[in-house]
């Protein structure tokens, strides 16, 4: 479930009405519902602010209302970054219509596109918490990452398996090549043991891909 209050409240203390921050995550609420969602959900959007909550405590406004906000828009036939530019724009749109001023916007609209590319500039300490967070479920425990992964194939049902397996795959060996680098908030140990459980689950899925 969305934690429709914090973002609510989050959303107020950046400046906004509080009669527009519900009709903001009302909104949110409607197209995390959407039909051909199966990963993209309200769930995963949990999952992210049970991430940052862990390696933060308290995450910054702007990271909690990126979190909420970044994949306002999914379109699964959107080109890369489409589906990103588009919650950005959106999420510009709707936080200056609640009052939120004009800084926060920017920051909240830079973040979200941070989890396009998940790429992130050094000393950019809340960029690398909401992508930290976002790809928290690389390292989920191994059932839930089977359940993701199946769940990324249903939104993706439209493709053919044979192209699947080529694009996928590419995405798993990024993942994989990258892998040195993937997670840099929380104590060291903690990023170590991130990393061994996102390799192994990575490794899992493309080689059944290749089976």
């Amino acid at each position: 479930m969305i934690p429709a209050d914090r973002f609510a409240d989050a959303l107020v203390r950046a400046g906004g009405d509080r009669a527009r921050a519900d009709d903001v995550v009302a909104d949110l609420v409607e197209r995390h519902a959407e039909p051909h969602r199966r990963y993209h959900t309200a769930e995963h959007v949990a999952e992210v602010v049970a991430e940052l909550d862990r390696l933060a405590g308290t995450p910054p406004d702007a990271v909690l209302l990126a979190a909420a906000l970044h994949d306002a828009v999914y379109d699964v036939r959107a080109g890369s970054g489409g589906s990103e530019e588009a919650s950005a724009e959106l999420a510009a749109a709707q936080l200056a219509a609640a009052g939120v001023g004009a800084a926060s916007v920017e920051e909240v609209g830079r973040l979200i596109l941070l989890t396009a590319g998940h790429e992130v500039d050094a000393g950019d300490e809340a960029g690398a918490l909401l992508v930290d967070a976002d790809l928290w479920i690389l390292s989920s425990p191994p059932d839930r990452y089977d359940r993701y992964a199946a769940d990324v194939r249903a939104e993706y049902a439209h493709v053919p398996d044979d192209l699947w397996r080529t694009g996928r795959g590419a995405v798993l060996q990024h993942f994989l090549g990258a892998a040195a680098a993937l997670y840099v908030s929380g104590p060291e140990g903690d990023r170590t043991a991130r990393r061994v459980r996102a390799i192994a689950n990575l490794t899992r899925e493309l080689g059944a891909l290749d089976a």
